[in-house]
């Protein structure tokens, strides 16, 4: 699986390019989505600020990338 995103990427570009990150950021409790921190800060402060795991994290914002871009087939 290709990484789109990266830890250091900040979470509004994140949201901004793939909004279906949206409901990853809620599962793992980070609701500073829409805050004025969210502008410039990345995945990993966020992350460590809420002292999550930054691995599982960006894992789980890029398999919900992918998942949304896979192929649907009848």
């Amino acid at each position: 699986m290709e990484e789109k995103i990266k830890r250091d990427m900040t979470i509004q570009d994140v949201v901004t390019n793939y909004p279906e990150t949206l409901e990853v950021f809620a599962r793992y409790g980070l609701g500073c989505i829409g805050c004025h921190v969210a502008a410039f800060e990345n995945i990993e402060q966020g992350a460590m600020a809420h002292g999550l795991d930054v691995d599982a994290l960006v894992m789980d914002l890029n398999i919900a990338v992918a998942e949304k871009e896979k192929p649907i087939t009848p």
